[in-house]
């Protein structure tokens, strides 16, 4: 049934008193003012000129503020959650690729303003309130979408509710819709392996420009009736203040993040000791065994690990409660997709054999809007994710590589086609190639080989400041290699992932990709 399987009626369900968004010391609003606060967000973009087949570009730091700000948001257009550290040119391509209408930032990220005012977009800027309450705002229109005022109806589960850029092995990254039922149901689906009840809180620390933090970190606790408790982005050094404060009862991160929690678990014993976490959810990218084993030994709670991606809505498998050794390795059960495992012809394989995991459901995103070229990979009526796994006769998925080339960095995903492009603007670059190389915390972390022109010497830092002006920092190269030649295939095309042993950064047998969510949730 799609009946309340929209933003709106995952909002209307849930208690009037109960606390709804918070900061992290369990300061903000009930649900009663929350549906308050969207209601005149609602007013206020209706005057506008918006309308419900609208998009909107939002360009915001996570605070409670923009926790309220993305659930108005999607329960009335079309939303684009963009990274705020993104350069004028970041933000100027997606939203023109975008169509956007209008952006919404604060007065603290300029780029995203220069960048609107570029594309003649509608400007509106989120603004604390005068009663300083922690998830109330107000609206600013200091540029007027160019748009005539439209009537309004509310989205239906069909409307297409978020808008997310995912970094492929193309140069134009991929545009992928999502609907209001996409949503509901990767959100519910988290819900039910969690076994969130209204008593729960969530510590939100992953990005709400990622699918994971607005899926697992905002909706699915919204879902439960529960409480978002929205941190300032992450920070380790605050992480067990915030569990002091805050008394979460769980919270979902990347392994990069769980590494950094416990580098100061050893100066938190106090913390450690009455805790209210009764569990930890991991995705975006592999946990490891040990690192896994250390997580739970540490706080004394599952540890329940999760494959996603942005094209299945976010959640595809988990780990059930409650936990165990015998999920090590594994992402556990689907938790609403059909999954199967395919060959290079495309024929299903036996359980037990690898091959490229393919999906097909209700909460599989009906295609990409953007490229065209992009769209054969729903040809078959299955979603071909590039990703190598197996399913055992127990029915566990087990990931076992990448035929991707994206890379993975602490949860950030890197298209190397995008990074080359911005080292060849170099005037002494005559080529580039772009890969990953192994990183004890991040899983990968990107390299790049670049050969000069003829009687050019590159100085590296003013290479990389001009890679700067272009990218945001994570996609920066944090290894340069300056080579004669770049080693290709016999077709002449680059081996990316055999290029890092080939150029001597690691041993040919000592890095083997992993799949992970394809945005960056």
């Amino acid at each position: 049934m799609k009946d309340d399987c929209t933003v709106s009626g995952l909002l209307a369900s849930a208690d009037s008193l109960q606390l709804a968004i918070a900061d992290v010391r369990g300061y903000g609003l009930t649900y009663e003012r929350l549906r308050l606060q969207i209601e005149q967000t609602h007013d206020a973009l209706k005057k506008s000129g918006l309308g419900p087949d609208d998009t909107v570009g939002v360009v915001l730091r996570n605070n409670p503020e923009t926790a309220a700000a993305l659930l108005a948001l999607l329960s009335f257009c079309r939303v684009a959650p963009l990274n705020p550290t993104y350069t004028v040119a970041e933000f100027d391509f997606a939203l023109r690729d975008l169509n956007a209408a209008a952006v919404v930032t604060t007065e603290e990220i300029p780029a995203a303003a220069t960048a609107a005012c570029r594309c003649e977009t509608g400007l509106i800027l989120l603004k604390a309130a005068k009663s300083q309450v922690p998830a109330e705002y107000k609206l600013e229109i200091r540029q007027p979408p160019a748009r005539t005022e439209c009537a309004w109806s509310a989205p239906e589960p069909d409307s297409i509710a978020l808008l997310l850029h995912t970094s492929g092995t193309t140069s134009r990254p991929k545009l992928v819709p999502l609907t209001q039922h996409n949503l509901c149901l990767s959100s519910k689906g988290v819900v039910r392996v969690l076994q969130l009840a209204p008593e729960d809180r969530s510590l939100t620390v992953m990005p709400l420009f990622h699918i994971h933090g607005i899926v697992a970190g905002l909706l699915a606790p919204i879902a439960a009736g529960g409480t978002v408790c929205c941190a300032p982005g992450f920070q380790a050094t605050r992480f067990f203040s915030w569990l002091d404060a805050a008394r979460p009862t769980w919270y979902t991160a990347v392994p990069t993040m769980h590494q950094a929690v416990l580098t100061r678990a050893r100066h938190n014993t106090a913390t450690l000791n009455c805790h209210s976490l009764r569990l930890i959810r991991s995705s975006s990218s592999p946990l490891y065994a040990s690192l896994w084993d250390e997580l739970e030994a540490t706080f004394g709670v599952p540890v329940l690990n999760a494959y996603g991606m942005t094209e299945a809505a976010h959640q595809i498998a988990s780990v059930r409660l409650p936990g165990g050794a015998c999920y090590r390795n594994t992402v556990g059960f689907s938790t609403g997709p059909e999954i199967a495992i395919f060959d290079s012809r495309g024929v299903p394989v036996s359980n037990g054999e690898s091959g490229e995991i393919v999906l097909r459901g209700e909460q599989i995103t009906r295609g990409y809007l953007q490229p065209p070229e992009a769209r054969s990979a729903f040809d078959s009526g299955w979603f071909h994710t590039g990703d190598e796994g197996r399913i055992g006769g127990d029915g566990l998925l087990t990931l076992t590589g990448r035929l991707k080339e994206i890379i993975n960095s602490g949860g950030e995903k890197v298209s190397p086609y995008e990074v080359e492009e911005a080292l060849l603007a170099h005037p002494g670059v005559a080529e580039a190639a772009v890969f990953a190389t192994p990183h004890r915390m991040l899983g990968e972390e990107v390299a790049s080989a670049v050969v000069a022109r003829e009687g050019f010497h590159i100085d590296e830092w003013d290479l990389l400041r001009t890679v700067g002006l272009r990218l945001a920092r994570h996609k920066m190269p944090r290894r340069v290699l300056f080579v004669d030649a770049i080693p290709r295939g016999a077709t002449g095309k680059i081996q990316r992932a055999g290029l890092a042993a080939q150029l001597g950064l690691v041993h040919s047998d000592a890095h083997e990709h992993a799949p992970d969510e394809h945005t960056g949730a």
